[in-house]
């Protein structure tokens, strides 16, 4: 864990006054939006926009993600290709194969090289939004090393599957469980879909302690209000923390007597426990909260 990804927040590319404060937000990363926010008659106009943005804005401690048009639209190669010359943190693939992935590897391979950047220092977040994606998610992750995090999109998964996108969001159990536990088995962050309804504040809550608990590390938001809430809930507790602490404290203590195994509270702790612990503090951290 390089850093904290608890909110992705979108910004739509072809909007130079949302460009410019994005970094004020507070969110995680941000993603500069050349796909769904943008007309097709703007598609050219907003890629500039975005790469003199990358080039000029003070995005402060925010990560700077672009996300790209499909590469089948005759728009998202001209992006990896461009964009990539500004070096943002990572590209974002739409509706990601295991081919666009590694066709936009070998592009931001190539610019590096042309431009003197560290190789493989541009990142990718794969877009998991077609059923195809969804049950090919391991290939997708591991089609490039640049990979870093999925980001699950239920509105056009939903639509390809036929099915209707609920608020309660039952219809997407599955998909956000198999994300997950594929961005766990390859030890890439898993990032839920967003909530689209920003006057509904206690389904809000709802949709993102329903993330939280099927373990998926952060949330997409639309909103900038949405961010603080996504924060607070994927954030330690004061009494995980304190935990976690508590277990640490023990361990080192064992250590330091010798001891292999030992108890706390009158329990035994073993190593998926100290390893919990010990993300909860690191978590803790990152997060300014110790």
């Amino acid at each position: 864990m390089e850093r904290l990804r608890r909110t992705m927040l979108f910004m739509p590319g072809n909007n130079p006054s949302m460009l410019q404060s994005a970094g004020i937000l507070g969110a995680d990363s941000i993603i500069l939006d050349l796909e769904d926010a943008v007309s097709i008659t703007e598609k050219d106009a907003a890629r500039i926009l975005v790469r003199n943005a990358i080039k000029n804005v003070d995005f402060y401690d925010s990560e700077v993600v672009v996300r790209i048009n499909p590469l089948s639209s005759g728009f998202g190669l001209k992006d990896a290709e461009e964009i990539g010359r500004v070096k943002p943190d990572a590209i974002m693939v739409t509706k990601a194969t295991e081919e666009d992935v590694a066709t936009v590897c070998e592009i931001l391979t190539k610019v590096e090289k042309e431009e003197g950047f560290e190789e493989g220092s541009i990142k990718l977040f794969p877009l998991i939004e077609t059923a195809y994606g969804l049950e090919n998610i391991h290939s997708i992750i591991k089609s490039s090393p640049r990979v870093i995090g999925i980001l699950l999109g239920a509105e056009d998964l939903t639509a390809d599957l036929g099915i209707k996108r609920t608020r309660e969001g039952e219809e997407i159990f599955y998909a956000r469980s198999k994300v997950a536990a594929a961005c766990r088995t390859h030890k890439v962050d898993a990032i839920d879909t967003p909530f689209a309804d920003m006057n509904d504040c206690q389904g809000f809550a709802k949709d993102i302690n329903r993330a939280k608990s099927l373990g998926m590390t952060g949330k997409a938001a639309i909103n900038p209000r949405q961010v603080d809430t996504i924060h607070e809930i994927f954030a330690p507790s004061e009494e995980e923390i304190k935990y976690a602490q508590r277990v640490i404290h023990a361990m080192e203590e064992a250590q330091a007597e010798g001891k292999g195994v030992f108890s706390l509270d009158g329990k035994m702790v073993d190593a998926p426990i100290i390893a919990r612990a010990e993300n909860v503090v690191k978590k803790a951290k990152l997060a300014g909260l110790l």
